[in-house]
């Protein structure tokens, strides 16, 4: 059935195919047509962080981004979901076009650029679901603040997602923000999650609740950047890192019509690039912070392969995409062990 959908659905550009998709997820699932979908085992569940997921498969920042679809996603059987990327004020994002899909690499390019509606507007949506199950929250900084300001953004959000949140996320790696991925340079990111470290601290008092905070990261990082990240994670106790972000090397996609348009590349392209990444940051981090693997996980052997490589739990995004929910089925049989 999803081979029809997605053949009907690629007849649009990407992004009203996105849009389309979403709302006739919802219309579904208040007809209750979710319900037909064969359910799901849910794999092996297992603690990270300190919160129990009941599998670990969960759904990458940037399919919603407003915290507007999480009750009809959270019934295709993700063990987690993540909203965002959220900004402290709303924001168009970049102009269009500004997504890209390369059918034949499986992949997509998008600059979107954190368009949102906002961190309190997506709040709301986030009081008004239904879900309980563990849910994320990814933050931001606001395209026109200045990258010596970031912090403040940060900050202001983690505040207001802090008692929403079972975990937080402080994206740090977008390649569509200008400057954005500076934070990852040892000054800014020393000095960003200290900050945000004082403020959990702060929080876990105001609201007797311990929210962890994870760091994503980008599959760009030279080893020097990587074992700075390594060191201030480990240095600071931090609860958790993605890796990765979307990459802007085109080495996976040297024929495609697309490899020129700016932007973040992901899906099957990203694969291998992401893996290099996860796999040397376990090593450095010695299974002292756990690793959520995303990038490029587009069958059950590539998400058996990043648990099989120091990952605690897995993402998807592009794999739903071009293969549908009964990729998430697939994920949860082959990580039941």
């Amino acid at each position: 059935m999803y081979s029809i959908i997605r053949f009907l659905l690629f007849l649009f550009n990407p992004e009203t195919a996105h849009h389309i998709a979403m709302k006739s997820l919802r219309v579904a699932d208040f007809f209750g047509l979710l319900s037909l979908i064969p359910s799901s085992s849910n794999g092996r569940s297992r603690i990270v962080f300190g919160i129990e997921f009941k599998n670990p498969v969960g759904l990458a920042a940037g399919l919603d981004k407003n915290a507007e679809y999480i009750d009809c996603l959270a019934r295709l059987g993700f063990g987690f979901i993540e909203v965002g990327t959220l900004t402290p004020r709303p924001q168009p994002g970049n102009p269009k076009p500004r997504s890209f899909r390369l059918t034949k690499e499986r992949g997509i390019i998008n600059r979107f650029g954190f368009n949102n509606i906002g961190i309190d507007k997506a709040i709301l949506n986030i009081q008004r679901s239904k879900y309980k199950g563990v849910l994320g929250i990814n933050i931001g900084k606001n395209f026109d603040t200045p990258i010596e300001a970031a912090i403040n953004d940060y900050i202001t959000c983690f505040r207001k997602a802090y008692d929403y949140a079972t975990y937080i996320v402080i994206n740090i790696s977008s390649p569509n923000t200008k400057n954005l991925r500076r934070l990852q340079e040892e000054d800014f990111f020393e000095d960003l999650i200290r900050a945000i470290k004082l403020e959990q601290s702060a929080l876990v008092k105001k609201y007797n609740k311990y929210v962890p905070f994870l760091v994503k990261i980008s599959p760009d990082g030279e080893v020097n950047e990587l074992d700075n990240i390594v060191r201030l994670l480990l240095k600071y106790n931090i609860d958790g890192v993605i890796a990765t972000n979307t990459t802007l090397a085109r080495d996976g996609i040297p024929q495609s019509d697309f490899r020129n348009e700016v932007g973040g590349l992901s899906g099957q392209p990203l694969r291998l690039r992401a893996l290099k990444t996860q796999k040397y940051l376990y090593k450095g981090l010695k299974g002292k912070v756990p690793i959520i693997g995303v990038g490029g996980i587009m069958n059950a052997s590539d998400g058996e392969e990043r648990i099989n490589e120091g990952a605690e739990l897995i993402q998807i995004y592009s794999g739903l995409i071009f293969k549908g929910y009964r990729l998430i089925h697939e994920l949860c049989e082959r990580t039941k062990q």
